[in-house]
């Protein structure tokens, strides 16, 4: 059973994601070379905004469900949702960036986590524990297999790196013709559960981890989420779909190939 609500794309449209994914992946480069210290997560959303729209697609997060902004911009303890404003970037902060676009009604969407300046070795730590979790997870993605495998390679990484909080109250999830659909990607649990993972599938995971516990709250903004502790966070995100030849990225520049490469996971772009 794929489950209800679970869309399954054909080739054409899932290309038409890629071309949203391409947009993202550019905005996001865009966003590590812009961040400095003196720069506001305002002035990031502005760059961000104007380079979606002038590659011709349309920002994902404006408008989505009341957002204000193009990007979210979580800095420090916040996980996920930060609303872009005047607050100012400084040296030794961390801050996540994620980035939705659509093209042709088809959504793209990933983030990435970035150091102003220098940060201290733990924040180095967690930044790099995150992202290669989100890859595990992708690598871990096979046709016939089931999506809390995606779930139990990302929490194994994260568990064999030492103590870290893995947030459990925000997911991957699928994503198409809408940027959020069923299923959820949980980033822990057993293998072998859940939706099963067939071509024309698209599927956006983002692990979500932590300098402390698991445990977030929602500020009154209704959007900004923050760590419960006051620990710092880091967050990464990619989209990606399986073909019959093997993996796809369709938010990486390259598809995914390298680090597919280095994994021993088959690329399956075109």
């Amino acid at each position: 059973m794929l489950g209800r609500g679970i869309e399954i794309k054909s080739p054409d449209q899932i290309d038409v994601m890629r071309r949203a994914g391409l947009v993202v992946g550019r905005t996001l480069e865009l966003m590590r070379a812009s961040v400095r210290a003196g720069i506001s997560t305002a002035e990031l959303d502005a760059i961000a905004e104007d380079h979606i729209r002038s590659s011709g697609a349309v920002p994902s997060f404006q408008g989505y469900q009341g957002f204000p902004a193009s990007i979210c911009a979580s800095v420090n303890d916040e996980v996920v949702h930060g609303i872009p404003g005047s607050r100012v970037l400084a040296d030794g902060d961390l801050v996540s960036i994620d980035c939705g676009a659509i093209v042709d009604g088809w959504h793209g969407d990933a983030a990435v986590t970035v150091a102003v300046g220098a940060v201290p070795d733990d924040l180095t730590r967690l930044s790099r524990v995150t992202e290669e979790a989100m890859w595990r997870g992708i690598a871990a993605a096979r046709l016939g297999g089931r999506v809390t495998d995606i779930s139990h390679a990302v929490e194994q990484h994260v568990r064999s790196e030492g103590s870290f909080g893995i947030v459990e109250d925000y997911t991957g999830h699928g994503i198409g013709s809408q940027m959020h659909q069923p299923p959820d990607v949980p980033n822990y649990g057993r293998a072998g559960r859940g939706a099963k993972l067939v071509e024309g599938l698209a599927l956006a995971v983002e692990p979500m981890v932590t300098l402390g516990t698991k445990d977030t709250a929602l500020l009154d903004d209704d959007w900004t989420v923050v760590t419960a502790d006051g620990s710092r966070a880091a967050h990464f995100e990619h989209t990606f779909t399986l073909t019959d030849r093997g993996t796809w990225v369709l938010t990486a520049l390259d598809g995914g190939e390298e680090m597919l490469r280095q994994l021993g996971v088959p690329f399956g772009g075109r």
